[in-house]
């Protein structure tokens, strides 16, 4: 299992949804991914995603103007 991690700050809808899709597709099952973005359509849009590919939001935070979500792939 191993921990990546993809920094989208500054990317505006919807490419840090879809800069996660792509990222996820390169991961393997178990592995987690952690995305770090500014967009706060974000917070709707990698939800949504998820829901869509089957992985897993572990965790999603909020801070400094920034969105964490940590994600395992199914």
């Amino acid at each position: 299992m191993a921990d990546t991690v993809l920094d989208l700050k500054g990317l505006k809808c919807p490419l840090p949804a879809l800069k996660t899709r792509k990222a996820l597709e390169r991961i393997h099952p178990g592995d987690v991914l952690d995305v770090v973005v500014t967009d706060p359509m974000a917070a709707i849009d990698i939800p949504h995603l998820l829901r869509q590919t089957g992985d897993q939001l572990v965790h999603q935070l909020a801070e400094d103007g920034q969105l964490v979500f940590r994600i395992r792939k199914a």
